[in-house]
């Protein structure tokens, strides 16, 4: 998507004052994001117009159901973009989210300017780690992490940083198959660690606990 292209959402909450209130913090975006659809139920992004909405905002927390992961799945698997938006901030939730492929995990105390940055990111499909869920997934103190070479750091940081592997091969003059083929040896060796990271999401947030990168790198 254009930098400059609109972005339309479906915003899924039961609150009536954060549906305005997200609404508000849209209208005002230096780049034309638009409200399509909202509501207390997931079906608003099921049906139109909130069907073709580029990115769904989803509260984790719908009603008495217990927390939302099989509509985040199911929303996912149909190819859509996702910002799970929780009053939850621990880090299982989290990674939970990132590891069921959400674009990216945003609290609901982060407010307006990072609300905004993750919905962008979302829709131009650009990983987006905002401050509250990098703390809570710490530093590299961990004992289960995977040994990385430092040809697999570097085309690692370069993807997080990029917006295709086309521009990673060219930026590292290799083909985009030598970068797809790195990228598997760093999710294998995830996997191998218990700690999987099948989409980029999850990658960028593994990377931020053994302290690959930094918020400011992305």
């Amino acid at each position: 998507m254009s930098d400059n292209a609109p972005v339309s959402v479906v915003v899924v909450d039961d609150h009536p004052a954060i549906l305005a209130g997200v609404e508000a913090w849209y209208a005002a975006s230096r780049r034309p994001i638009t409200v399509v659809a909202a509501g207390g139920s997931v079906q608003e992004a099921w049906t139109a117009p909130g069907s073709t909405a580029d990115v769904v905002v989803l509260d984790l927390q719908l009603g008495e159901g217990g927390l939302a992961f099989g509509s985040l799945r199911r929303l996912v698997d149909a190819g859509r973009q996702v910002v799970v938006y929780s009053m939850r901030d621990d880090e299982k939730t989290a990674l939970g989210c990132l590891d069921l492929g959400a674009a990216t995990f945003l609290t609901k105390s982060e407010g307006r300017e990072h609300l905004v940055e993750a919905t962008l990111a979302a829709a131009d499909e650009r990983p987006y780690m905002p401050p509250a869920l990098a703390g809570a997934l710490g530093t590299n103190t961990r004992a289960d992490r995977p040994l990385l070479s430092a040809r697999e750091e570097n085309v690692l940081i370069e993807w997080f940083q990029s917006e295709s592997k086309e521009l990673v091969a060219q930026r590292l003059g290799i083909s985009v198959r030598t970068v797809n083929s790195y990228l598997d040896r760093v999710r294998i060796k995830y996997a191998n660690v218990g700690r999987p990271a099948r989409t980029k999401a999850s990658l960028v947030a593994r990377a931020i606990q053994d302290g690959l990168v930094d918020v400011e790198d992305l």
